[in-house]
């Protein structure tokens, strides 16, 4: 099994910037890659960022590529997402995942989940 806790949601104005983390414990060396999806109130788990394990690929949903930064440490496990010129669309809980055997964007393909952290944009 694999544990994943998030951390770093909170209340921002547009265009401020925020940092999520995602820390990872467990049956790490398991994992094939981490990702971050988010979902907004009344719609469905959307995509945001990918990394692979090794931390060398990185793949992002076209909405956020340019202002969103997906990052590993690996001595730490800890996957980050750093997000700048935050929108209220941006609004969402955000939820840390991994997944053992495919590079996949969809949530379906992701084994392990965290509880979500809330990032509210205000306009």
């Amino acid at each position: 099994q694999v544990q994943l806790v998030e951390s770093g949601g909170g209340l921002v104005q547009t265009g401020d910037s925020l940092r999520l983390s995602c820390a990872a414990s467990g049956r790490t060396f398991s994992l094939y890659a981490m990702g971050w999806f988010r979902q907004a109130p009344g719609k469905e788990r959307e995509f945001v960022a990918q990394i692979n394990w090794s931390g060398g690929n990185t793949y992002y949903a076209e909405s956020v590529t340019g202002r969103f930064t997906i990052s590993k440490d690996n001595g730490k496990n800890t996957v980050y997402l750093q997000m700048n010129t935050l929108k209220p669309e941006d609004t969402a809980v955000y939820y840390c995942a991994a997944e053992r055997t495919a590079y996949s964007t969809n949530p379906y393909d992701f084994d392990y989940w965290g509880q979500g952290t809330q990032v509210t944009v205000s306009s």
